[in-house]
């Protein structure tokens, strides 16, 4: 991977990262459902993640307590599954133009 193909790459997994916060889902579930759904390694997903919770340290403490008292939000196996292929359906058509 070329520098640009690089970035491109960390650009979707920051996209997708953004999209699980929005279906609030924890670190653990983001990594487990892009490796599962998108083919994205853990150590990726984590990575990204904990870059952006140095970047918007204040967004993610409010997310943490907000997903605490949300627990019972819990998507099925099949709505995850569904959301994170259109996810990367959408990213994939985005990346083509």
């Amino acid at each position: 991977m070329g520098d640009s193909s690089s970035a491109s790459y960390i650009h979707l997994v920051q996209h997708l990262i953004e999209k699980c916060l929005i279906f609030h889902m924890t670190k653990q579930e983001c990594m487990e459902a892009l490796s599962k759904h998108g083919n994205i390694q853990p150590v990726i997903t984590s990575t990204v993640w904990n870059e952006l919770v140095k970047e918007n340290k204040r967004f993610f403490e409010a997310y943490t307590q907000s997903h605490e008292s949300k627990a019972d939000d819990q998507m099925s196996e099949e709505e995850t599954r569904q959301m994170i292929q259109k996810m990367i359906s959408d990213s994939s058509k985005g990346s083509d133009n």
